[in-house]
This record gives structure tokens, sequence and C-alpha cells, in this order.
């Protein structure tokens, strides 16, 4: 597949085209999405990558291995750190791989094969794909900052940070996450978005693991909260449910009023990863 770039005003659509299928119910091919890349302070770069599930109802689980794998291959193989569980839709920057300061013009390519179809796409540090994922400079926005505990580390941006919990098959675990942000926003027409509850969203969403995953609600509603940082801060909370013993890994999404993807500007949103090693 030959790379494209798709500018709209300003607004980086993706880094690549992806494959020209229609969406279907189920019994279609699940696609990498390679976002951009971005330079890390440490001199290293970061390459951001979602996917895109073009089944309409079909939630696929996908094993690292032959038909989930990054490659040339990382220290665990093909194994650099990818989702394994693959809901419908489009999803954005869900992980980063972070490569060396002398990457270069080498390139990484994640092939998925998901109903018998395989789809591959190379992420490399082509100058037209660098993105600003921490700063979008028309406005100033930046993205949510993310704490699992009211007082405890904070990330902010794509590249996540994870945290480890345990629980059993008969009690649900809490998932609580705090929340600032600075309550702006980046808009391709530059027009308000819609009213919501709050300038600030979490997506809960299995990302590995066996067995199924069962969340109160996925997208728990973010009630403000004083004393935090920035001009909004706020908590939310849901619980979590699974369907066998195991190791787990949750995913967060914290997208600030841009939107999902930032509204295409590859910025705003925060990353946080939960593993959670569920016994019987």
């Amino acid at each position: 597949m030959s790379a494209a770039v798709l500018l709209v005003g300003g607004m980086l659509a993706s880094a690549q085209s992806l494959p020209n299928e229609p969406r279907r119910g189920s019994g279609a091919s699940v696609s990498p999405a390679f976002e951009g890349w971005f330079r890390n302070p440490d001199g290293t770069f970061s390459l951001l990558v979602g996917y895109y599930n073009r089944n309409q109802t079909q939630e696929l689980d996908i094993p690292v291995g032959p038909n989930n794998q990054i490659q040339p291959g990382a220290t665990n193989g093909p194994d650099w750190g990818q989702p394994t569980h693959f809901r419908t839709g489009r999803q954005w920057g869900m992980f980063a791989i972070k490569v060396p300061a002398n990457f270069g013009q080498q390139r990484l390519t994640w092939t998925i094969v998901a109903n018998g179809q395989s789809t591959s796409i190379p992420f490399y540090l082509h100058p037209d794909y660098e993105i600003s994922p921490l700063r979008e400079a028309a406005v100033g926005n930046t993205p949510p900052l993310l704490a699992f505990e009211e007082r405890g580390p904070s990330v902010q941006g794509p590249l996540a940070m994870m945290v480890e919990r345990t629980t059993t098959l008969a009690r649900p675990l809490t998932l609580t996450a705090w929340v600032s942000d600075d309550a702006k926003f980046t808009s391709s027409s530059g027009l308000p978005p819609r009213t919501l509850d709050s300038p600030v969203t979490i997506t809960w969403t299995k990302y590995r693991g066996s067995g199924s995953v069962k969340f109160d609600n996925e997208r728990p509603k973010v009630e403000a909260v004083t004393g935090g940082k920035g001009a909004f801060s706020g908590k939310a909370v849901t619980t979590v449910t699974f369907g066998e013993p195991g190791d787990y890994m949750l995913h967060a999404t914290i997208n600030d009023l841009s939107g999902p993807g930032g509204g295409g500007f590859q910025c705003c949103w925060t990353t946080g990863l939960v593993k959670v090693s569920v016994a019987p």
C-alpha cells in the first residue's frame, strides 16, 4: 500500500490512508492505522498507532503471533505492546512505540489477520508525518492530565502510564480516574463543540486478555471536584468484572473537547493502562 497524507485546513487526518473497504456487520478486516510520529525530550521518537475495525458488531481477540505481529521483532519477538482485543470502529492512537534516536529511515510493519484477511501498514519517520500530540499550536491546547490515585503520579498525552491491580472473579474491580484539563479545544471550524456534561470524557476498553471483560459503564461520567489542576478537574468511577482468571490489560482514553483523535489534529488526548491479575 502506498502512503498518503490528507491535510484539511492544517488538520492531519491520518499519516497513511486506510484500505478502501466497506464496513460490514462481521467478517471484515481490521487495519492498522499510523497516526504519525513525534519527538521525545531524550532525543528518541515515538510512533503513534491506532486501528480501524470495519466490523460493526464483531469485536475480535487476536493474540500476538502470526496474526498480530509487528516486525522487525522487539525483545519480545513481534510484541511491541499492540492491542490483542479489537473493538469496532476507528480507534485513534491506542499505543505508541518508542524507537531510538538513530532509527533513521528504518521501518516497523504491523500486520493484522482478521477474518482471513491480512492488512499491513508500515511506520517510519517521514517528515510529513510529524505530529504534535502534546500541544496544538493554534490555540495552545494540551491533553488532559490523568492519575489513578488522587494525589498519585499523573500522565499527559499518548505515552501511557501503567498501574497494576489485582482482583478475583467474584469481586468487581473499581476503577477510579482523576483528570484535569485546560478546557481548551481544537476544531477545524473554530466552532465550540456540542455541549457536554464536562470538558473531559473517559472511555474504558479491554486491551488484552483471554477472557471476557464487562464494564459497569465504559464511559463513566466525569464529576467535577475541587482542588485539582487546570481549568477543570474531575473524577470518574466505574467497575469491571472478568469472565475467567488470568492477566488482563485495560485501556483508558481521556479526550478533551476536541473529541476522538483530537478532531483529526492528533492532539489532545491522554492514555492510561491498567494491568489486572484476576485470581479464581
